[in-house]
């Protein structure tokens, strides 16, 4: 099965999903026990296509986009099941050597946070042109004209007399940029966004959304785009995974899912956006915390939290009803939901 990766990431003609994750469960072994942070996670993306996925803190989010990479530290962590099928081929049964060569060229990520992602001894050129330098043998002065190149494609100004400077003089905004550059310096055919315009203003933002889109647009790579902001994703993202408790609770096209959402968790969500019609009114906020994950609830683990709940939320854990099309809600009582009756 190895050979469908023709060359270091196989690009070329392929008719699939470039990525598959498919029932992808990760644990974290602590003294305290055992971390289901993901548990039966599946999703899919095509090229050019935009995945959103959403949810708050500690909903797995991240730690299915570090298994996808093979960043996540292990021990603690551990893949206690599932596959992650790269062109067709499940790179969780590839040895690390193959796994590198697919990192950075055929998957990249932009990280969460810049200033800490980025080394704060090394300038921002050097650390954009050992891209090049270790992947494609570049030579110190082609890798740094490369960088220059990368860096202008971003749309830093001045990237030319910039290229020395280190992290710390540079903006937020600008670090994002740098990262970006770095993430998308091999042309990956996938690249994950891991809450790409935290700690940045509403302006910025949109700077990072547009740019991200222009070259996704370009190189038509997929790109997933992990996020707890539902107003960052509403323009950008063609499809939707809502991830609570380590699993996926709904997933749908966009336009779908703000519409009219099908899962409880969901609703509440899109119910604490602040809206300007709303002017003056309490701001509507989901009761209760998240989870615990060493002491995750029985049944549906929303159920503590849920407005719809009944005695089998408890006791059942739901499966993810398919609803219409590639739509489906992992609640028992989704139909309620969308007809928005209690």
């Amino acid at each position: 099965m190895v050979e469908v990766l023709s060359g270091p990431t196989g690009r070329g003609s392929y008719s699939g999903a470039l990525l598959e994750v498919e029932n992808l469960q990760v644990e974290f072994h602590t003294r305290q026990g055992v971390a289901k942070a993901v548990n039966g996670v599946t999703y899919s993306v095509n090229p050019g296509e935009t995945l959103a996925v959403l949810g708050e803190s500690g909903s797995g989010k991240s730690v299915t986009a570090q298994t996808i990479m093979g960043i996540l530290d292990m021990p603690p962590g551990r893949v206690a099941g599932g596959a992650i099928r790269f062109r067709g081929v499940d790179i969780l049964k590839l040895p690390e050597e193959q796994r590198r060569r697919i990192r950075g060229e055929g998957i990249s990520m932009v990280f969460q946070d810049a200033l800490s992602a980025l080394n704060p001894v090394f300038p921002v050129g050097w650390q954009i042109a050992e891209m090049f330098r270790i992947h494609r043998g570049s030579s110190r002065s082609d890798a740094k004209k490369k960088a220059v190149e990368l860096m202008d494609r971003v749309r830093i100004p001045g990237a030319r007399d910039r290229v020395n400077d280190f992290p710390h003089q540079f903006s937020g905004g600008m670090r994002q940029r740098i990262m970006i550059a770095m993430a998308i310096a091999l042309d990956p055919e996938i690249l994950i966004a891991d809450e790409p315009t935290t700690a940045l203003d509403v302006t910025v933002q949109a700077q990072i959304m547009g740019l991200l889109a222009d070259l996704q647009r370009d190189s038509n790579m997929g790109l997933i785009l992990i996020t707890h902001d539902l107003g960052v994703v509403a323009d950008v993202a063609d499809k939707i995974a809502v991830m609570y408790g380590g699993r996926i609770v709904e997933t749908a096209p966009v336009h779908d899912l703000y519409r009219n959402p099908a899962h409880p968790y969901t609703k509440g969500l899109l119910e604490s956006i602040p809206r300007v019609d709303l002017k003056g009114q309490e701001l509507y906020a989901i009761k209760g915390m998240p989870p615990n994950l060493l002491e995750m609830p029985s049944g549906c683990a929303f159920h503590p939290r849920c407005p719809y709940r009944r005695e089998d939320c408890a006791t059942a854990v739901p499966p993810l009803y398919p609803i219409s099309g590639t739509r489906g809600s992992a609640c028992h009582y989704w139909r309620e939901v969308v007809d928005g009756s209690r």
